[in-house]
């Protein structure tokens, strides 16, 4: 079904109707993530106007979004997805963000895309995962397409991205996180907060990974929400 619209005439009128029928955009609410982790990262800079975020693995402006209500109040940010039918969206709902496609990574390689359909969260990097979510999410076998991997400074200096003043980077990879996080430079990139998906190759939840990487730049996890991380850079 996605390759009819991804290549026919009803492409951009199913973006539409993905976005305002079915995910009514027009319908601000209270919250917008998968489990309701952007209360507290919205709470957490209730005091901080026209911030700055990252999301990395973007997937969806309203569905399972841990930034729609920060762009709700006025922020602004970059927004990567590997699935370019993801960044239409983000085209249509958040023209002022930059919204880029790519697939990042800890080196620039060239590597494969496991796809279950273009409107899909679970799409990944990584075959062990696609393996297990194919059984037990999306009952379906995966494509396989061939893609590049980039580190984030690679898209920056491509795109031309300047500003290095980032308040929220946000990544959900789907079992490629810690991958992606590698790819960041945070000594460059300090955010004060960064939101994490933490599961393993078999959908399992490992902190400790992350916990051990991020404690190097000064970072402390000070909530874990479903299968998220949230670590905070210490003052």
């Amino acid at each position: 079904m996605s390759k009819i619209f991804k290549t026919g005439i009803f492409y951009k009128p199913y973006l539409y109707f993905n976005l305002y029928y079915k995910n009514k955009a027009l319908k601000k609410r209270k919250t917008y993530s998968q489990h309701r982790e952007d209360l507290f990262i919205d709470n957490y800079f209730k005091d901080t106007k026209n911030g700055f975020y990252l999301d990395i693995g973007c997937y969806h402006p309203i569905k399972y979004s841990n930034t729609a209500l920060l762009f709700n109040r006025g922020w602004k940010g970059i927004n990567i997805d590997m699935n370019q039918t993801s960044i239409d969206m983000f085209n249509v709902l958040r023209k002022g963000d930059k919204n880029i496609c790519a697939a990042i990574s800890n080196e620039s390689k060239e590597a494969t895309q496991y796809l279950d359909h273009d409107f899909s969260p679970v799409n990944s990097l990584e075959k062990k995962f696609s393996d297990t979510v194919s059984k037990e999410i999306s009952f379906n076998s995966h494509l396989e397409r061939k893609i590049h991997t980039y580190k984030f400074s690679q898209i920056t200096e491509a795109q031309n991205i300047k500003d290095t003043q980032i308040d929220f980077i946000n990544i959900d990879a789907e079992a490629h996180d810690f991958e992606v996080l590698e790819g960041i430079d945070l000594n460059i990139y300090k955010a004060k907060l960064i939101c994490i998906e933490m599961l393993d190759f078999e959908n399992k939840i490992n902190e400790k990974k992350f916990q051990h990487y991020l404690t190097k730049y000064n970072y402390n996890l000070i909530k874990i929400i479903g299968p998220n991380g949230i670590f905070e850079l210490k003052n």
